[in-house]
């Protein structure tokens, strides 16, 4: 009997039942991949470059609460390990929080666990209820969960889906500040002309993202790098700048804007914008999938509950 072939493995911010392996869950078939928990999203962009794994899901920005800055200082790529790491997709998750717990009420709480991302999403409801509770940062919701599964002076902000998963009790339901929280994930690749297999996707455009410094002793030297996108009729879909830690004050710009780096107009406002930057780097191009909502994600939910592959 022929062997049969191992399937793809893609690597996620865990542990399991985490909002990033809900995003995973989006954009690949359970029944093609196997999906592989990282502790960090560090370790995510490694696996990633080494080969370990196929794609890598990370989370990027929140509709509430901005950039995931652990990843932008990782697309900087100050140490040049990730060089050979693309973007080669994109999903929206629709996030709502819970308080998770073994207590029977928040008055027997003493501590709340979360990831520094879900703590800024919750801040209004965290001050008119939980003031004074101290507030312990870990690398994930879905670990904040796994904590406090053994800690019963402790709680969680995570997912419904991280409560089935743990055997937690949810004392408070859907605490995030707005009620359209969304956080938009990146698939990453090793090889920048894949493109992520999104199940569901019906993104109709392309958008690239692409970082770059300039000379900050050149007055309007970010003026002029960012009029090439005016010029060359480019939108910027989203603008964000991560300090370079080369020199005080210097800084690494992250533009994503409308439009495949193949295309021919692309490729002539990169030139030029060539001409104002010390150095560019295209970190990928992919289809926008920012339409994409619905249905997609409860079936997601269902996946991580009862997904057993993940582990």
């Amino acid at each position: 009997m022929a062997s049969t072939s191992p399937l793809p493995s893609v690597a996620y911010l865990g542990p399991r039942s985490s909002y990033s392996h809900q995003a995973a869950l989006e954009c690949f078939d359970p029944a093609k991949y196997t999906f592989e928990p990282r502790a960090a999203i560090a370790d995510v962009f490694t696996a990633v470059q080494a080969g370990a794994v196929a794609y890598g899901v990370v989370p990027f920005e929140n509709s509430t609460n901005g950039n995931v800055v652990f990843t932008l200082d990782l697309f900087c790529d100050r140490t040049r390990s990730f060089r050979d790491t693309f973007v080669c997709g994109e999903t929206y998750l629709d996030v709502h929080h819970c308080l998770l717990s073994s207590a029977a009420s928040l008055s027997s709480v003493a501590r709340i666990y979360s990831h520094p991302q879900a703590f800024g999403q919750c801040e209004n409801w965290l001050s008119a209820n939980a003031r004074g509770v101290e507030r312990i940062d870990v690398s994930s919701t879905s670990k904040a969960a796994q904590i406090v599964a053994g800690d019963a002076g402790a709680a969680a902000i995570a997912s419904r889906v991280a409560a089935d998963v743990h055997g937690l009790r949810v004392l408070a339901g859907n605490i995030e500040d707005s009620a359209d929280n969304t956080t938009r994930f990146f698939v990453l690749v090793a090889q920048p002309a894949l493109r992520a297999p999104v199940s569901k996707g019906h993104g109709e455009t392309d958008k690239t993202l692409l970082s770059f410094t300039v000379d900050h002793e050149i007055p309007g030297a970010l003026c002029d790098s960012l009029k090439v996108f005016k010029d060359f009729g480019l939108n910027l879909t989203s603008i964000a700048s991560r300090p370079s830690r080369l020199l005080p004050w210097n800084y690494v710009f992250f533009v994503e804007f409308v439009g495949h780096s193949d295309a021919q107009h692309v490729q002539a406002a990169l030139d030029e914008l060539k001409k104002y930057c010390l150095n560019l780097r295209i970190l990928g191009s992919y289809r926008d999938e920012q339409r994409r909502r619905g249905q997609g994600y409860r079936d997601s939910e269902r996946r991580v509950a009862g997904n057993g592959k993940a582990s």
